[in-house]
């Protein structure tokens, strides 16, 4: 392995001292024009790279911000990292991504990966599994700026980037009814997440805002993949009547519905209209295209960027109340729902 090139490498070849490399290359301005030159010269033809460590034990900052979701095949997760590195970038830092697969071991040694790396501060979504939090109270107790967004928990007093929840399911069931659907059916996810709750609540909203009676047999409980929203679907089928339309609690669950109705040939949306939730990739090309909630997530991600480095701005990142940002959800209205 070839031997890394060092300040003092510089130094000796220059004949000057690794105090003068290092302000030259800081563009300090007791060095002069010339020397500033002769550097830069150098370190181009050596290929000469700082040492990040190094220079994180003098500023006492790494210039790293840690990040965790779930995973990164999903075009959700991907543009809200996609809106956090724009603001990551624009601040001269870099960013750490971990992966969870919503397995809360694995979110737990993301935190401690992080603490261990010396993080200048760590943004993260809560994973489904995940009930105990105690990783990320600790991540608070020693000052570290911590942001959440997206699945939260309010024991956590920490800022927060949220979507209103509660209002993408009311307009996701208000469009169904007012494109004449009646028994309308809602897979929602996990009982004890609370944005899969909220997205519910504003189903149940929406019927009695419009004198729909609430069929409690209409709602089902699964799991935000394609395998659950087909078992669910078909168990909807089975029922007499059967429903006439479906809010999925996501766009995965979304698409095993489609297939569940494809399967049994009933056309979408003439039969059954179809709504999803997330504005996942595939969403726009599947057949029939899936109506949706955008979240808007490359705003997701910039707003809790921000938040965090207005954290690192402060003395005490944890003073104050902590900010609580709501994101405004999108219809998208595409063919799966409009008969």
């Amino acid at each position: 392995m070839a031997k890394r090139v060092t300040l003092r490498d510089i130094a000796e070849e220059l004949s000057l001292t690794v105090s003068g490399v290092s302000k030259a290359l800081s563009n300090h301005p007791g060095i002069s024009l010339s020397t500033k030159q002769r550097v830069k010269e150098v370190v181009e033809r050596l290929n000469y790279r700082p040492n990040k460590i190094a220079a994180s034990l003098q500023s006492g900052q790494t210039k790293i911000i840690g990040v965790i979701i779930p995973s990164a095949d999903k075009s959700f997760f991907g543009s809200i990292v996609f809106g956090m590195e724009n603001i990551i970038n624009q601040n001269g830092y870099s960013m750490l991504l971990y992966q969870s697969h919503e397995l809360p071991e694995n979110e737990i040694k993301g935190i401690d990966t992080f603490i261990q790396s010396s993080v200048d501060g760590i943004i993260a979504t809560m994973g489904k599994q995940t009930i105990n939090y105690q990783h990320y109270l600790e991540v608070k107790k020693r000052n570290i700026p911590l942001v959440l967004f997206d699945t939260v928990n309010e024991n956590i007093p920490v800022p927060t980037v949220t979507l209103d929840n509660y209002k993408g399911g009311l307009i996701a069931t208000e469009h169904l009814i007012h494109n004449g659907y009646k028994r309308i059916a809602y897979i929602s996810g996990l009982k004890h997440i609370s944005i899969f709750n909220e997205r519910l609540r504003g189903y149940l909203d929406a019927l009695k805002k419009h004198h729909i009676a609430i069929d409690q047999d209409l709602i089902i409980y699964g799991k935000n993949t394609i395998k659950s929203g087909t078992e669910c679907m078909e168990k909807l089928l089975q029922l007499h009547p059967a429903p006439d339309a479906v809010v999925a609690v996501e766009d995965f669950t979304a698409l095993g519905a489609i297939k569940a109705l494809k399967a049994q040939k009933y056309r979408i949306p003439e039969d059954v209209g179809v709504v999803g939730f997330s504005n996942e990739g595939f969403s726009e090309h599947i057949s029939p295209s899936l109506t949706t909630i955008n979240q808007k997530t490359v705003e997701m991600g910039e707003e809790a960027s921000r938040l965090l480095f207005k954290m690192g701005n402060k003395a005490n990142p944890y003073e104050g109340d902590p900010d609580k940002i709501v994101i405004e959800p999108l219809l998208i209205v595409r063919e799966s729902s409009c008969r």
